[in-house]
């Protein structure tokens, strides 16, 4: 069985830290899991370690479980170097550096909530979906 390759928008990992109930905490839950591989660059987890310190104290998360978090995506994710840039590409410029570690990494998809951010993606042969759609797609609906 071939599983997915997907880079995870950072508003993912922020909802899922954010609610234990909903569709990004169960996709990080299955982080690790063999139902997907998480592609990640330098700048996708810098994007995260200060888009989550940032979230961290409403959602109750002290700085050591954000670290911790990191370590994990780190140690099962794959690393992927970006060495091109073709920008703006995206209808916002901060989503950009998502889609070209998505393109580098070979990935078939990109989660998120920004659908519409990730319009024009598709011709790089992509499909965005939000997290439920995704968890839909790899059978992990409960």
């Amino acid at each position: 069985m071939v599983v997915p390759c997907v880079v995870l928008d950072t508003n993912v990992l922020v909802a899922a830290i954010r609610s234990r109930r909903g569709a990004s905490f169960r996709v990080l839950e299955q982080v690790g899991r063999g139902r997907f591989e998480i592609v990640l660059s330098v700048t996708m987890v810098l994007e995260y370690e200060e888009v989550l310190h940032r979230h961290r104290v409403p959602s109750g998360l002290e700085a050591m479980d954000v670290q911790d978090l990191l370590d994990y995506l780190c140690n099962v994710g794959r690393h992927q170097a970006v060495f091109y840039l073709w920008r703006p590409c995206l209808s916002d410029p901060d989503d950009d550096h998502v889609l070209e570690v998505a393109v580098a990494g070979g990935c078939d998809g990109i989660v998120t909530f920004n659908l519409r951010d990730f319009a024009g993606a598709e011709r790089f042969g992509l499909w965005i979906e939000t997290p439920k759609d995704f968890l839909n797609r790899i059978g992990a609906l409960p």
